[in-house]
């Protein structure tokens, strides 16, 4: 079979390997690869230390996004020959720690997680995968191939799970969101946020391009200029990993506000900072700054119901780039209005 395959931090390692078609392990699914997303992070695996071999490998299958086909199921896995799937990216550390041990190894306490397509594990840009049928997330049929959107959706509602938590401290009743970044993490923020019934607002640099007109088909409102929005939201999505947007959006939320930080900034890049402005703002106003990464299973169940109950033209416009198995390399450019580029396995 093929796969993408790379050398953790060494880019020009990326390509197609031939690969021996694995093997399930007895209870496991043996599934056909459809489709795998790229991301950001494939890029940093790629292009740094970022990402580990698995155990006397010498190249990594990439790629932690994913929907399949079942080939194969035992009898008792619960899923059948012909069902879609996805992959779940995160497994427990074997030792475990308490949070692996309580299922929540999104919050793993030792890293010593494994991750599909990431640190130790082989992904799923591979013709043939096999899963765990605990780590393996149904999607239904009406979703099929968009199934290969669960895993960046699980993100977002694990990070609105974390809104809905801290909001429990005191009286919290959210109305306006603001979504920072409307690449595909930011879009599906707002999308989940549409279907909560809030007044939804995002922030992208972008003024031409699918971007502003996936926001206003949502029903939500799209900005420019952060300086400019008139509002103070109660919730704020930050996908962009931009540290000057960060920042900048610290100082203009609402009292008793939530701010969940998904984006990752990368490099060692610099910015100044109103520090005491926004230790102000934090203190004063009983603001909220926390960062959400990764996923457990509840937060991928999730995401399939909000992609279930989603528009499917909506949702397929979010795949703006489809590329076949030996031009996946090819994912790494791409430009301003590019929002998801997925990997056409077969």
């Amino acid at each position: 079979m093929r796969a993408a395959t790379v050398v953790p931090g060494d880019p020009d390692s990326a390509g197609v390997s031939e690969l021996p078609g694995p093997t399930p392990q007895p209870g496991e699914l043996l599934v056909e690869g459809l489709l795998a997303g790229m991301c950001a992070t494939d890029r940093e695996v790629a292009a740094s230390t970022h990402g580990v071999l698995p155990p006397g490998h010498d190249r990594l299958v990439l790629f932690h996004e994913s929907v399949g086909r079942v080939l194969h199921a035992p009898a008792i896995s619960g899923f059948h020959e012909g069902d879609f799937v996805a992959g779940v990216v995160r497994r427990p550390d074997p030792k475990p720690c308490g949070a692996c041990a309580a299922g929540e190894w999104d919050f793993c306490l030792n890293g010593e997680f494994t991750e599909r397509g990431i640190k130790g594990l082989d992904g799923f840009g591979a013709q043939r995968w096999t899963v765990e049928p605990r780590f393996a997330i149904p999607v239904p049929a009406a979703l099929g191939e968009l199934g290969v959107l669960t895993e960046p959706t699980s993100v977002v509602a694990k990070a609105w799970e974390q809104v809905e938590l801290i909001g429990r401290r005191s009286f919290f009743a959210p109305r306006r969101v603001l979504v920072t970044g409307a690449g595909p993490i930011g879009l599906l923020a707002a999308l989940l946020a549409v279907q909560q019934g809030l007044e939804v607002h995002v922030l992208d640099r972008v003024d031409d391009g699918p971007k502003p007109d996936l926001v206003a088909e949502l029903g939500a409102t799209y900005h420019r200029d952060v300086m400019a929005i008139g509002f103070e939201p109660d919730v704020v999505v930050e996908a962009t990993g931009s540290g000057e947007v960060v920042f900048e959006v610290l100082q203009r939320t609402a009292r008793n506000a939530i701010t969940v930080l998904t984006g990752i900034s990368g490099g060692d890049r610099t910015v100044p900072i109103p520090a005491g402005a926004i230790n102000n703002e934090l203190v004063l106003d009983n603001d909220v700054v926390v960062g959400s990464v990764n996923a457990n299973l509840r937060h991928y169940r999730s995401a399939v119901q909000a992609l279930a109950a989603a528009d499917p033209e909506w949702l397929s416009s979010l795949i703006t780039r489809r590329l076949p198995l030996d031009k996946w390399p090819d994912g790494f450019s791409g430009g301003p209005h590019d929002i998801k580029t997925v990997v056409e396995l077969q």
